[in-house]
């Protein structure tokens, strides 16, 4: 659970950082800096949902520990194929919004002509060695979800047998099925 939380907030962290930088040509030359919820716009809430889902970890059943570890494994999975993207190829597309908001040209081919070059930083690397352990806890979870000890039934009500009525009920009877889990107006 502490390896998920620990991947979800490098990825939110990362999302706020530096991942690329763009130097424009021509009469527009100058450097942009591309944070990483600009080149990869679905970290930032991916990020936030492994955190959720690591701290909800620890209070379900088997059944909800498989789905988990299923959507845990996906997050990794698209999160990771973005970033590997971003990494090591710098596509234009990563840039284009940022060199869009600066020069106010927009499309892919009308920017491109602009860019000298695009270099990243190691965030990207950081987050996909993220992603990586992510996938690999997931499937960790997967395999050994069955023989987690369950935690779920602390938050279970217990339902003792209804009493049978003998009477109009006073108020403490009324608490008193309340605390067995019973609707006393039922």
């Amino acid at each position: 659970m502490l390896l998920i939380l620990l991947c979800g907030a490098i990825a939110v962290i990362s999302s706020t950082q530096t991942w690329l930088t763009v130097a424009l040509t021509g009469s527009a030359a100058h450097t942009l800096t591309v944070a990483g919820s600009v080149a990869v716009p679905v970290l930032t809430p991916l990020g936030l949902a492994v955190l959720a889902l690591g701290a909800a970890l620890s209070i379900v059943g088997t059944v909800l520990r498989y789905a988990f570890g299923i959507l845990s494994v996906a997050i990794a999975v698209v999160v990771g194929s973005l970033t590997a993207v971003v990494a090591f190829t710098h596509p234009v597309s990563a840039v284009a919004r940022t060199v869009t908001d600066a020069t106010g040209i927009t499309g892919n081919s009308a920017i491109a002509p602009l860019i000298a070059s695009i270099s990243a930083s190691p965030w990207p690397v950081v987050t996909l060695v993220a992603m990586a352990a992510l996938a690999l806890t997931g499937i960790f979870v997967l395999v050994t979800a069955r023989t987690w000890r369950s935690t779920g039934r602390r938050y279970r009500t217990a339902t003792a047998p209804a009493s049978p009525a003998t009477g109009p009920l006073d108020a403490v009877d009324s608490w008193d099925d309340l605390s067995r889990g019973q609707d006393p107006t039922g």
